[in-house]
């Protein structure tokens, strides 16, 4: 019998970069990490940049006004 339950959120509720990666994290509790080298903005960012971060639609996507970058969360947990 499978106990799991499906619960598949697209929110994301919080961000954290490392040298070369992205994590999200998701309100399902899901920790998804990307690396950077996928987006050539962020990849050449500075920390500073990247941690200059905002959601929007309610943790949909992220912004990064610096940057000039959006990313749909949908996107990169599918």
């Amino acid at each position: 019998m499978n106990t799991l339950t499906k619960l598949k959120s697209n929110q994301a509720i919080n961000l954290s970069f490392t040298e070369d990666k992205m994590t999200i994290f998701v309100a399902d509790g899901r920790e998804i990490s990307i690396p950077l080298e996928w987006f050539p903005k962020l990849r050449s960012a500075s920390l500073e940049e990247l941690n200059n971060w905002r959601f929007i639609g309610d943790g949909e996507g992220i912004h990064w006004a610096d940057l000039d970058e959006d990313l749909l969360v949908s996107e990169l947990i599918s």
